[in-house]
């Protein structure tokens, strides 16, 4: 069982098309991205500032297409032979921020519990 304090839990999306260069890309913007509270209330800390962790859910369901019927088409979402090495290359580009870093097993079915401290939530692309 995964478990870290002060941090982040990232659900983390493949999509078809999306490489190593973006994995990259995207690690390094989420540990430099100012989203933690400083002392005076404003959002002015990152993930390294704060020496935050963080949790890798490799979670396909975020390319859930729902414009047409009423499930959802996930022909967006990349292959897990595609996947899986992004969803790693993605955890190694953050601890090599210097974030400690756990990763969820890729396509397992698994229970999270988060527990939200503030209204943050953001959806990074590239």
């Amino acid at each position: 069982m995964a478990e870290i304090g002060r941090g982040l839990v990232i659900l983390l999306g493949i999509g078809q098309g999306d490489t190593e260069e973006q994995a990259r890309y995207l690690a390094e913007k989420t540990a430099s991205l100012r989203i933690f509270e400083n002392s005076e209330g404003l959002y002015n800390l990152s993930l390294v500032d704060i020496k935050g962790s963080a949790i890798i859910v490799s979670q396909f369901t975020l390319y859930g297409d729902t414009h047409q019927g009423r499930r959802p088409s996930f022909s967006e979402a990349a292959r897990p032979e595609i996947a899986a090495p992004l969803v790693d290359k993605f955890a190694e580009y953050l601890c090599a921020q210097n974030i400690p870093t756990q990763t969820g097993i890729f396509g397992a079915h698994m229970l999270v519990e988060i527990q939200n401290d503030g209204p943050v939530t953001i959806l990074l692309e590239k």
